[in-house]
C-alpha cells in the first residue's frame, strides 16, 4: 500500500510539474509589415504584453528615440506605452534592453517567451499583445489581441483602433498577425 501510494504520489508531482513547464514554455508572435514613413514626428512604436487586468508584464520591443528620451520632447510619441511601462522609472540598462533603432521596412516578427519583465514564466491564462504606433505627431494607432498561454498555439483575433486622422499614414502598420506557440 505504501509502495502503491509512492508511485501515486510521484506521478502527481511530475504531472504538475509537466503541466507547469508547458505553461512556462509558451510563446506568443506578432507579425505585421512595416513601412516607414517620410517626414518627422512618425514610425514610432511599440510592442508589450498585459494580463487580462490590463497590467504591464513585458516590452518586447520599442523604438529607440522614444525610449532613450524622445518621449520628453515629444509627448505624443508612443504615450501609452511611455506609461504603461514605467519607462520613466526604468535603468538605461532596462531601456537598451527592449529599444532598438527604427527598422528597415519589411514584415517584423517579434516573439513573447512567456516570461515577465524580470525573466520569470508567467502563469497559463489570458494576456494580450498590444502594439502602439504613432504615425505622425498625435496620429496614433492601437493594435489589441487577447491571447491565452497554456492551450496551444492558435491564432488571436486583432483589433485596431486610431485615433487622429490617419490618412495615409494608416500604411505605417498594417496587416498584424498575433499566435500563440506551442
Amino acid at each position: 500500500m505504501k509502495r502503491l501510494l509512492f508511485i501515486l504520489l510521484t506521478i502527481l508531482v511530475l504531472t504538475s510539474a509537466t503541466a507547469q513547464q508547458a505553461a512556462s514554455q509558451q510563446a506568443a508572435e506578432i507579425t505585421f509589415s512595416y513601412t516607414k514613413l517620410s517626414g518627422s514626428a512618425s514610425n514610432q512604436f511599440a510592442i508589450w504584453i498585459e494580463n487580462a487586468r490590463g497590467q504591464y508584464i513585458k516590452t518586447l520591443y520599442a523604438t529607440r528615440y522614444t525610449a532613450n528620451g524622445g518621449w520628453k520632447r515629444r509627448e505624443s510619441s508612443i504615450p501609452v506605452w511611455v506609461k504603461q511601462s514605467g519607462l520613466s522609472n526604468m535603468t538605461s540598462a532596462q531601456v537598451d534592453a527592449v529599444s532598438g533603432a527604427t527598422p528597415k521596412a519589411g514584415i517584423l516578427t517579434y516573439t513573447w517567451d512567456g516570461t515577465d519583465s524580470r525573466g520569470a514564466a508567467v502563469p497559463a491564462g489570458d494576456y494580450v499583445v498590444i502594439l502602439e504606433g504613432t504615425l505622425r505627431w498625435e496620429n496614433q494607432v492601437y493594435y489589441r489581441a487577447p491571447i491565452r498561454l497554456g492551450q496551444g498555439a492558435a491564432a488571436a483575433t486583432v483589433s485596431v483602433e486610431y485615433k487622429g486622422d490617419a490618412g495615409d499614414d494608416r500604411a505605417m502598420i498594417s496587416d498584424v498577425k498575433v499566435r500563440t506557440l506551442r
